[in-house]
This record gives C-alpha cells, structure tokens and sequence, in this order.
C-alpha cells in the first residue's frame, strides 16, 4: 500500500465520519416504525433510489448477509429486523455507529466491523449467503478486488447484489454555467480518479471541505470485473436520480445495479 493510497483512504475515513455525525442522508438511522413494520414481513431495502426488486433478494431469514460498504443505520438494521443474520462492514466507524444505535434501540442482533472493502481476510471462504453491496465502490481506486474477495467469501450459489454509478456521470466538464446553459462538455477519461483528474487546488478545497475523494471506474471493472471474478450476471436493472446532481442525470438512468451469482 502507498502512501498516497493510506491518505485517501484516511481522507474518505474521516470524510464519512464527519458525514455521519452531520446526519447527511446516508446516515440518518431508520425509524423504530420501519424496524417494527420488517419483523412483521413488510420492507424493502434500497441499491438504487426505487426499491429492491423482492426476487433478488427472496426469502433471507437466518440467511447470513454481508452488507459492504452500506453502514449509515438504515439497510442493514431492515435485513436485520426481517430475519436475516447481518455483518455490516465499512470503512467508517461512525457510519457504523448508527447501525450499532438502531440495534441497541430496537432489539437487532447485528455485527458491524471496521474496514476497507477491498480487503476482507477477516471472513473465511464460503461464508456468506448474499453480500449487499450498495453504492460505494467509487471510494476505491480499483474496484476488482471488491469483486474477488466478495466471489471469495460467498458461498456456492451465493450472490452479490451491487450497484454504482454509470461511469458517464465523471466524464463532464464540472462548470457550474455550462450546467446553466445545459451544456455537456467532456473533459475527463475513463477511468476517473480525484487525485488524478481535478488540479492541485481542486483537490486542496475538496480535501478542506472534508468531502470524500471518489474514482470513476470504466465498465469493463464494474461489470467486466464481476465475469472475471467468476460472478454469473443474472440481472441488471437502472434507476434514475430524483434529484439530479449532474446534468447527465436529467436525460438518462445514471444508477446501475448488478445480481451476480456465485456458481
């Protein structure tokens, strides 16, 4: 490992703390009504902005699912409620904590452990049934790890649910009149990185904002890599923003998410 990957990586650490204590989004813990409303069998957990597709996920009670990257206290603790035996694991302690909060509040049974999605040794082959795997690998610098070490500790038949960013969303021009104009300039090249791509005093300013540095990975890793791994695509789905952040969003899907089994 680098140092300049041990920055980053304790760079977007700390970022996601400070956005866990800032109840961004992603990390503002499910109500104790969800909670309540999962153990009784009515729920639905997210990859993209609309629900899960329910056949992708089947009936998971005491099936011993790996949420990835997906701490924030609200997909984990709903797998949980639902019956399923839950391991979140992300690099964040803080995003952590608030599933810890939603488990001590509601009576869940959850384990959460700190670390990089990309290196998993702490679990044995084979011993997981599903890992959930939402919207994070573009903190990673490289994304087939992610895919090998998830193949590695799934078990036969198992399968990996994922999603992620169409990689078009990193390719435009950032410039906030070109937006206005609705003007799509392409500047970047697949594959993106932050610490590549964006100036020294772009990433100064990122770096000061404590936002998360972030990589644009190409097709080929994100849906290649899961073939190369070994993963069978058995679906795909898109899903679009709700609330467009680039001016891509508004003409096309820009979520992507993947069922891949393990066979």
């Amino acid at each position: 490992m680098t140092n300049r990957e041990i920055d980053f990586l304790s760079h977007n650490e700390s970022a996601w703390n400070k956005q866990a204590l800032d109840q961004n989004e992603w990390s503002q813990p499910v109500s104790s009504a969800l909670i309540n409303a999962a153990k009784q069998g009515v729920w639905d957990v997210h990859l993209t902005p609309e629900p899960l597709p329910k056949q992708w996920l089947g009936d998971i009670r005491d099936k011993k699912i790996l949420c990835l990257a997906s701490a924030g206290g609200q997909q984990a603790p709903i797998l949980a409620a639902a019956g399923a035996k839950v391991v979140v694991f992300d690099l964040s302690e803080e995003q952590l904590r608030q599933d810890s909060i939603v488990a001590q509040r509601d009576g869940l049974s959850l384990e959460t452990i700190q670390g990089n999605m990309k290196d998993l040794r702490i679990f044995d082959d084979h011993s997981f049934d599903i890992v959930f795997h939402p919207i994070s690998n573009h903190y990673v610098e490289d994304v087939n790890p992610v895919w090998k070490e998830t193949y590695r500790v799934l078990k036969k038949d198992g399968f990996l649910l994922a999603s992620f960013f169409n990689p078009v969303v990193f390719i435009g021009d950032r410039n906030p009149q070109e937006i206005t104009d609705g003007i799509i300039r392409p500047k970047f090249k697949l594959p993106y990185a932050d610490l590549k791509d964006l100036d020294a005093d772009d990433i100064e300013r990122k770096i000061e904002r404590q936002e998360a540095l972030v990589f644009g990975h190409t097709l080929a890793d994100l849906i290649g890599g899961q073939l190369r791994a070994g993963f069978m695509i058995a679906d795909f789905i898109e899903d679009s923003q709700p609330r467009p952040r680039f001016l891509i969003d508004q003409y096309l899907p820009t979520f992507i998410a993947t069922k891949a089994v393990k066979l």
